[in-house]
């Protein structure tokens, strides 16, 4: 891994180059890049750290071919385009979790300003004015605070809020009653929330769902007087819709962290208005949380880069590094599983099935679909596959992919059952481990064996009578290919069976087409897995 590339192109704490260039990483750390500059310094780099300035376009991810992982210190990725990066087979992390007190203390900051003017009276305190009556203010005790999203950051706004004597009542529609009775949380639909508080703060993701979910119809219905803060994300709240509202006084007042374009511009209906307190992004601009994402953030790559874990990931389950050991040679098997199905299934797949039993349920099972789907998509597709795109080009390709989760089965501690279904008819290869990490491949259809899945391979399949595995070897021999092991198995006395050779050296295809010329050869196959 030494000496590949990781670009900076955010402000982040310095701890995160630090953490990078002790794992031996090479690291480059230049902020304010125009576009083609930014696509010029990304076109050899592996890794990619931004807070929310830099833009993570299809586009810059075209011009970056060995981009691998791309790091958002932070928690919202909306400057990343997931779907794209998804495609490209790169992993997209952030550090949730890290800003959240930062994050609260802000919207609180914001609230208490709000609620006493104390940027208006700032301002004209330093023009020389000493105007008391003019900056009258209200009191946090005693209003009703009304959260909108009660996840970490919302659950920290209304703790801190119960402090100064407020009611707290939300909205999650993610919140089940019973979650939210034990929180001590009162849950309300958005509208009646927003008909019934004095004090509205939204701390919810931006996505299609949540744009503009404080919209005209929200602010036509809300208590007369209501004072708003948005510490989450740009776009939540419909700023034209706010600005309506403040003009015909049914809103009092607004505190903004976030909007919908930064920099918001000198033109902005909101900015420059009294009623509105607005900071420049600043909710986790905090010593500490800075720290804490850039630690984070850095260290979940060197993970990434280094061991193959996934901690932190929106666009692939998140593994640690103890789990990824533990799942380590399933995840071998499973890709495997799947790269000899690419050989054997025959025609255009549309379905696939992935059975799993026994005590590999512990573990996130996704993962290892997603592996049996990068070791069948390899002979499919002709653009590389990993698992962070897999599953998304096999649904772009049409196939159907089952997960199943089954009863302990009969004959091994855990088993990973793998069928495709193909118009020429289906598939079924099994797998499970021996120990820890011993790979061996255990049903193919209806033969049953112990087979070890990797190297140069050569399966066939025969009629079940005398002689017939010395007809192979003999094969093998006179081609100079000098047997590993052998597994053999078979459906019933005098029906079909299958030998699995594992070989010193690879059958050609002359040999190949020998040995399915030979009588009693039913099929046969070069596999190197």
């Amino acid at each position: 891994m030494s000496g590949e590339k990781i670009l900076i192109s955010d402000p982040v704490s310095p701890v995160c180059g630090e953490i990078l260039r002790v794992a031996g990483l090479e690291v480059e750390e230049r902020t304010g890049l125009s576009l083609p500059d930014l696509k010029q310094a990304l076109s050899q780099a592996v890794g990619l750290v931004v807070r929310s300035e830099t833009k993570v376009t299809e586009a810059v991810l075209a011009a970056a071919p060995a981009l691998r992982v791309v790091g958002r210190a932070g928690t919202g990725v909306d400057n990343i385009d997931v779907t794209a990066a998804t495609r490209r087979g790169v992993v997209v992390m952030n550090a949730p979790g890290e800003n959240t007190i930062a994050a609260a203390e802000h919207t609180l900051s914001l609230m208490l300003a709000l609620a006493r003017n104390i940027s208006a009276a700032d301002r004209s305190l330093k023009a020389g004015e000493w105007e008391r009556a003019r900056f009258l203010g209200v009191e946090l005790y005693g209003k009703v605070l009304g959260v909108v999203g009660l996840g970490k950051v919302g659950r920290e706004v209304a703790y801190r809020a119960r402090a100064f004597g407020m009611e707290v009542r939300g909205f999650d529609p993610f919140l089940t009653e019973e979650v939210a009775t034990r929180l001590g949380f009162t849950l309300l639909p958005l509208r009646d929330l927003v008909a019934h508080c004095d004090f509205l703060t939204v701390h919810v993701p931006l996505n299609s769902q949540t744009r503009h979910l404080i919209g005209v119809a929200e602010l036509k219905d809300c208590k007369r007087g209501l004072r708003l803060v948005n510490c989450a994300r740009g776009g939540i709240v419909d700023e034209t819709a706010l600005a309506g509202a403040l003009d015909d006084g049914r809103v009092a007042g607004a505190a903004l962290d976030v909007f919908e374009k930064e920099p918001p511009g000198p033109a902005h209906p909101l900015v420059m208005r009294k009623q509105v307190v607005a900071t420049p992004h600043l909710g986790a601009s905090t010593v500490e949380a800075q720290e804490k994402v850039a630690v984070r953030v850095a260290e979940q790559i060197v993970a990434y880069l280094q061991k193959g874990s996934v901690a932190g990931a929106v666009n692939v389950d998140s593994i640690g590094p103890e789990v990824f050991r533990a799942i380590g040679p399933w995840l071998d098997l499973a890709e495997r599983l799947g790269r000899l199905q690419g050989h054997l299934t025959h025609g255009a797949v549309r379905e696939a099935t992935v059975e799993f039993s026994g005590a590999i349920l512990e573990h996130p099972v996704q993962l290892l679909v997603a592996a049996f789907l990068k070791g069948y998509l390899e002979r499919v597709v002709t653009e590389p596959v990993n698992l962070i795109n897999a599953p998304l080009l096999a649904k772009e390709m049409g196939l159907r992919v089952h997960e199943v989760r089954a009863s302990d089965p009969a004959d091994y501690t855990s088993l990973i059952v793998t069928t495709l279904a193909a118009p020429s008819g289906s598939r079924t290869l099994a797998g499970t481990l021996f120990g820890k990490r011993d790979l061996r491949m255990v049903r193919l259809d209806d033969f049953r064996f112990e087979a070890l899945p990797g190297g140069e391979m050569l399966l066939c399949s025969n009629d079940d009578r005398p002689g017939m595995v010395g007809i192979l070897g003999t094969a093998l021999g006179e081609a100079g290919i000098n047997i590993a092991t052998l597994s053999l198995g078979r459906d019933h006395t005098g029906g079909k069976a299958i030998a699995i050779f594992n070989l010193d050296s690879p059958v050609d295809s002359q040999l190949l087409e020998r040995i399915r010329s030979l009588h009693g050869i039913l099929w046969a196959e070069s596999v190197r897995l």
